[in-house]
């Protein structure tokens, strides 16, 4: 099993910056792929960014090119999502997740491991 727990989430106003982490425990050798999606409120989770184990390919959704950065310390086995650029609509609960298959995927089932989640809070 593969434990995962996010931090860094909070409120910011529009233009603002945050920088999520997420630490992977367990077996963490089994994790090869990992991933931040976001959900608000009413609406289905999306995914936002994907990261392979080596780092080497990321993928993020349209709307978070440009202004978010995802990365990996595999020494640490933890992932960060570098949030710049914040607007309202990037208000979310952001979750980390994580699969045991070395292909970035969008959807929600093909991810093994979740975390709990953390709140961004974007005002203007």
């Amino acid at each position: 099993q593969v434990q995962l727990v996010e931090s860094g989430g909070g409120s910011v106003q529009a233009g603002g910056s945050l920088r999520l982490s997420c630490a992977a425990s367990g077996r963490t050798d089994s994790v090869y792929t990992m991933g931040w999606f976001r959900q608000a409120p009413g609406k289905e989770r999306e995914f936002v960014a994907g990261i392979t184990r080596s780092a080497i390919t990321t993928r993020y959704t349209d709307s978070a090119k440009g202004r978010f950065t995802i990365s990996r310390d595999n020494a640490k086995n933890t992932v960060y999502l570098q949030m710049n650029s914040l607007q309202p609509e990037d208000t979310a609960v952001y979750y980390c997740a994580a699969r045991n298959a070395h292909t970035i995927f969008v959807i929600t089932t093909q991810y093994d491991y979740w975390g709990q989640g953390t709140q961004v809070t974007v005002s203007s």
